[in-house]
């Protein structure tokens, strides 16, 4: 009987072996809720308060000073009591625990012993928040969902863009509706160019119009041409498209204020005009001057034209796309005050900190802290904001050139004509001769 239940025992667990592999490959939630969250929360509740006393985030009740007849002893606190935490509750890929601020203590204890906490728990990461005073969130992620990132899903939207997926496991989507304007920073070879021709190839379908300003001839964005309704591809050309924009601009005002409406989007749908988005590839070009007068003045013109419509352009159509290798304060102050105006940032592997400092630093310090861990290996991986102003780690889908090329060409009947574009265009060209 011995060796038939030694037997049975073997290839029952050979068999839960099995298919709990197969299940962790092909349905990874089902396994975390399954084995991975009770594994992970019984380390949390185990490990609690060890690693609140060793990160000094436990307080004693007790004074360290104390009086021994006429002698007053000093030494280490008694009896430390580690702050009160909510029992783990589990996620779709990790775990949250609520804690309980000690009196005096403040959530920057916490960010510092959030690497104690990664390898306690022995999760991918922890992220420390606070949503309420005296409360902080912490958030652990079981395994990194970046590295095998499915196909998430969203629902369509007029000007709304389903780029890759969050850190979280979520869809990771650029809605310009509520944040209109977006700045893309990233190294050659970072994702940046991926990024552009996903939100190309999600945007083709929609009623919307595309204005390209690629001032490095037209190499990027040019691939691109059939479904875009301007193509600038130097500053002289960029200058008359964006002063065209901004005059466009001043109509649709007109016609808002004639209407007595705030927004393109009040008016009915005969008289609205069709959204444009421009956008606008290495922002350094249009900045950078050589020295001359002329240079100079087309610096400055399209330093003012941008900034006229990242300030007025949200509530008439009008949505900028900004991306670069470098942007820093030394290109200008024009740099500046543009990235005030661009809600919206994503910040992927830079050459530089200043550059990741200048898209992330005015929102969160830790954000740009992370946005600089990004290696050479994690194309396509970045920092990115969120319209309730957080920040989140994020990939984008693949996008293949070829793909996004057959995609503007299958679009292309769709591309809007924007008259006073073409206009300025062509007198531009007819100085040129």
């Amino acid at each position: 009987m011995g060796p038939v239940l030694l037997a049975f025992a073997l290839a029952a667990l050979a068999w839960v072996l099995v298919v709990g592999d197969l299940v962790r490959r092909h349905r990874p939630a089902w396994h975390w809720y399954l084995v991975g969250y009770p594994i992970a929360a019984f380390r949390v509740v185990v490990t609690w308060r060890k690693v609140a006393m060793l990160n000094d985030l436990a307080v004693s009740r007790r004074p360290s000073r104390g009086l021994l007849g006429d002698l007053m002893v000093k030494g280490d606190p008694l009896r430390p009591v580690a702050p009160r935490f909510s029992f783990p509750r589990a996620t779709r890929m990790g775990l949250t625990v609520i804690v309980r601020l000690h009196a005096g203590q403040t959530p920057t204890t916490y960010l510092k012993a959030a690497d104690a906490f990664v390898h306690a728990w022995k999760v991918h990461a922890v992220r420390v928040t606070s949503p309420e005073r005296g409360l902080v969130l912490l958030t652990a992620t079981a395994t990194d969902p970046l590295e095998r990132p499915g196909l998430a899903t969203a629902p369509a939207e007029l000007l709304s863009a389903l780029i890759g997926v969050m850190e979280s496991g979520g869809a990771w989507v650029m809605n310009l509706r509520l944040v209109p304007h977006w700045l893309i920073a990233g190294a050659t070879r970072s994702g940046k160019s991926t990024l552009l021709a996903r939100l190309i190839t999600q945007l083709a379908p929609q009623r919307v119009a595309l204005v390209g300003i690629d001032c490095k001839g037209g190499m990027e964005l040019g691939l691109f041409a059939g479904r875009l309704s301007a193509l600038a591809t130097c500053r002289r050309e960029a200058v008359a498209v964006l002063s065209a924009l901004v005059g466009d601009m001043q109509d649709r005002m007109s016609v808002c204020r004639s209407a007595g409406v705030r927004s393109i989007w009040e008016l009915p749908g005969k008289l609205r005009p069709v959204p444009v988005v421009v956008l606008v590839d290495e922002i350094a070009e249009l900045y950078l001057s050589d020295g001359t007068r002329e240079s100079k003045a087309e610096a400055e013109q399209c330093s003012t034209l941008l900034l006229r419509l990242a300030q007025l352009g949200a509530a008439l159509g009008l949505h900028l796309v900004v991306a670069g290798q470098r942007v820093g304060s030394d290109l200008g102050l024009g740099v500046t005050a543009l990235r005030a105006q661009l809600g919206g940032r994503i910040c992927h592997r830079v050459n530089d900190p200043g550059t990741a400092e200048m898209t992330l630093g005015d929102l969160n310090k830790d954000a740009v802290a992370v946005a600089q861990a990004i290696t050479a290996e994690e194309r396509g991986v970045a920092v990115c904001t969120g319209p309730d102003g957080g920040w989140s780690r994020a990939r984008s889908h693949l996008t293949a050139t070829d793909e996004a090329v057959a995609t503007a060409r299958k679009y292309s009947g769709m591309t809007p004509e924007l008259p006073a574009i073409d206009r300025a265009l062509a007198v531009l060209e007819g100085d040129g001769k």
